[in-house]
């Protein structure tokens, strides 16, 4: 069943599982704030299980891509569409997000980002492959982020 992130009351509902619950939520609401102030846009996860399709989306771009494999047991997952914009989400019980924006006209900009929760290693498929930068967040503490450009058409 579909959860409304609330960024208001931050809340670890899908999360308790994780070593870093509250800063995993933080940056979910983080997420769904960003999204409800610049396009007005609900931000809802289902768990892992119901959105299995949304995780193999993101997951076989990484192996094509990138040839990564998460280790991490994805807890939730979310996908929908933006102003011609294709999102996807998927919430590790590392503490890892990991976010493909793939706009779906021709020559628009499509990435994967990595963000990683305050008190989260860096994951050891991803140490040593990129660098991350820190941004402060209200919601979420310290957040580690990296990125890259998709190549091919997914």
């Amino acid at each position: 069943m579909p959860y409304a992130v609330d960024f208001t009351d931050v809340s670890t509902v899908g999360l308790e599982s994780s070593p870093v619950a509250s800063a995993l939520a933080g940056l979910r609401a983080n997420e769904a704030r960003y999204f409800k102030n610049k396009y007005d846009h609900t931000f809802t996860v289902e768990q892992a299980s119901e959105a299995a399709s949304t995780i193999e989306w993101v997951h076989r771009i990484l192996k094509e891509e990138r040839d990564l494999v998460i280790e991490s047991r994805p807890l939730e997952a979310t996908a929908f569409e933006v102003d011609g914009i294709r999102m996807a989400y998927v919430f590790y019980e590392s503490g890892l997000s990991i976010n493909v924006m793939y706009t779906i006209a021709d020559g628009g900009k499509r990435a994967v980002g990595f963000k990683l929760s305050d008190g989260m290693e860096v994951p050891d498929e991803l140490a040593s492959r990129f660098k991350f930068a820190r941004q402060k967040s209200r919601l979420a503490g310290t957040i580690r982020g990296s990125f890259f450009v998709i190549k091919n058409e997914y």
